[in-house]
């Protein structure tokens, strides 16, 4: 049994927090979507689904990241709690992440995103096309 700490004791991130809305500039939530909304973790989190990948891997599959937003990128995912970092204690290094059950309710989202993404790239295409040439 833990001990109860008084309410005006209690951290910011333990107190009761307010109903979300997404829509009020001082809501919790936009960090959130400023999280996801990130290119690279819209791509990271998706490969992490299926199976834990070291960081090498994911340097391999994730086209353009470089080595330091790959880091930036999975350290976020990290500490925001929705990637696992493993370390195998081993040498040489092995560490391997994976999606924490928060992260994999999330890639669920985020896939039909990427597939939305490949399915109506050409149509976002011509209408860029056709407005730049109305201009």
């Amino acid at each position: 049994m833990g001990i109860a700490m008084p309410a005006s004791k209690k951290p910011a991130a333990v107190a009761e927090a307010a109903p979300a809305d997404v829509w009020s500039a001082g809501c919790p939530s936009r960090r959130v979507l400023e999280l996801v909304a990130n290119k690279w973790a819209l791509l990271v989190i998706p490969l992490l689904r299926d199976e834990p990948l070291r960081n090498n891997e994911l340097l391999r599959r994730v086209g353009g990241i470089s080595q330091k937003m790959l880091t930036q990128t999975l350290r976020d995912l990290e500490i925001n709690g929705l990637v696992l970092r493993e370390d195998h204690q081993t040498v040489p290094p092995h560490v391997e992440y994976r999606l924490s059950p928060l992260g994999l309710s999330l890639s669920r989202t985020l896939i039909a995103v990427d597939r939305w993404a490949e399915a109506n790239h050409a149509e976002i295409d011509r209408a860029r096309q056709a407005a730049i040439a109305a201009l």
